[in-house]
């Protein structure tokens, strides 16, 4: 009976040694997943340590420059180096600082980062640690906790430049959840569930992958996403030109090293939702034809894993990318775009999308026209029905786009040429300086 409940079980070539030493109920739910949460939260760590790596890589290539080579080949080691550094440095509090709340909040933000990672779907069969019917409302509601240690950190500093970080970033975090949970609804009418694995199981079942059946509501969850991680050109947290290095000002060390571990694996977290729920996650086509069906089951798992990785890889890029070609925007050109452009967006994405598919699904069978396949679990779409799909997609993009010109018609937020036209360095009309110049007597003789 609880074998029949075991469905990601180890693979046969470890299933056979780890029943030698455990029964199959401790393998099933003990042993096996524990490797597992291993494994991922290593390779997440790996990540995190060598993200830095990449991204000054990245910023060089892009600035003509060689970026880090002393330390090992390439500089390769280097973030090695930076972990010894940051391992062995003085871990300093300020005075007044709240001790407890400011030694914890930093682990706050890296389990709450992590425990997401429990929900997503690396790979078919063992390559998803568990899979709940409640996924995707357990990575908002988890990620949502983010924002209580950032909060506490700039809090407990008795610091006015860490709180005003820590005040910043909480009212940009809780601005682009809006936008982003709404960005995600157009895809759940889709599948009808909540499950990561289930989503990517429709997009495979279907051959196509969501982001052609919502291009709008990627590109909103990709930008909330950015701005959720505080990332560049949305780090205003973190402005160090204003606020010093923003609600982790006073930490230093390894602490210092745990808010920066946290935000790369936050960056992970976003870009496997993307890829699981826009992007197709493992799936990728002939993958199963050239492997699972030819009993190549373990084959097919791996390359399911590498094909997931390679998404995944492509939007970690473009988190760099992004970073290092455009300028942080300023606070309230942050906060008008959550809020009269990504929200309302969003909101236009999720009606033309049931609209697109009450149209579709009404054509079925008018005329002889076959547009739905099934919709027991989820809907599923004939060729036809996918091309209508995709043609209202991409005109959804094109309508949102109307809409919010005319809505924010009459904004001047990001008309900065506006502005500078209503700035007078002039005082008079024919030119005169505001400062009369005062010229100095020249000496007689």
């Amino acid at each position: 009976m609880i074998e029949s409940f075991a469905v990601f079980a180890a693979p046969d070539f470890l299933n056979g040694l780890l029943l030698k030493m455990f029964s199959r109920e401790s393998v099933n739910y003990v042993v096996w997943p524990f490797a597992q949460i291993v494994l991922v939260v290593s390779a997440v760590a790996f990540w995190a340590l060598y993200a830095t790596y990449a991204e000054r890589k990245i910023a060089a290539f892009m600035q003509a420059r060689l970026g880090p080579m002393r330390v090992g080949k390439w500089g390769l080691l280097q973030p090695i180096a930076d972990a010894i550094k940051l391992l062995t440095k003085e871990d300093l509090e300020p005075e007044q600082a709240d001790h407890l709340i400011f030694k914890f909040a930093p682990y706050i933000s890296v389990v709450a980062t992590f425990l997401v990672l429990a929900v997503v779907p690396f790979a078919p069969d063992w390559g998803v640690i568990t899979d709940i019917n409640i996924g995707l409302l357990f990575v908002l509601s988890i990620t949502s906790i983010n924002v209580l240690a950032l909060m506490l950190a700039g809090w407990s500093s008795n610091s006015k430049y860490a709180l005003l970080g820590a005040l910043r970033s909480s009212a940009q975090i809780i601005s682009y959840e809006v936008a982003m949970g709404l960005a995600l609804v157009g895809a759940l009418i889709f599948t009808r569930t909540l499950s990561l694995s289930g989503m990517v199981e429709a997009q495979a079942a279907g051959h196509v992958p969501f982001v052609l059946y919502q291009p709008l509501g990627f590109v909103l969850f990709l930008i909330s996403g950015i701005a959720e991680n505080n990332r560049a050109p949305f780090d205003l947290p973190e402005a160090e030109s204003e606020l010093v290095a923003g609600y982790h000002t006073e930490y230093s060390g390894m602490r210092w090293s745990l808010f920066f571990m946290a935000e790369y694996a936050a960056m992970v977290v976003i870009a496997s939702v993307a890829t699981s729920v826009y992007l197709g996650g493992w799936y990728f086509p002939f993958v199963y034809r050239l492997t699972e069906a030819r009993g190549l089951h373990a084959l097919y798992v791996a390359m399911s894993l590498f094909v997931f990785v390679a998404k995944l890889a492509v939007l970690l890029y473009t988190y760099f990318w992004l970073r290092w070609t455009l300028p942080r925007y300023r606070y309230d050109q942050l906060m008008e775009l959550g809020w009269k452009w990504l929200i309302p967006a969003a909101l236009l994405n999720i009606v033309l999308t049931a609209f697109a598919v009450f149209v579709v699904r009404a054509l079925d069978g008018w005329h002889g026209i076959n547009t739905v396949a099934r919709t027991a679990s989820g809907i599923n779409f004939t060729f036809s029905g996918k091309a209508l799909m995709i043609a209202f997609g991409c005109v959804g993009v094109l309508a949102s786009a109307f809409a919010l010109s005319k809505i924010n018609r009459r904004s001047r937020d990001f008309n900065l040429k506006t502005q500078r036209r209503g700035l007078r360095l002039l005082n008079l009309p024919q030119g005169k300086p505001a400062v009369p110049v005062v010229v100095a007597a020249q000496p007689e003789g």
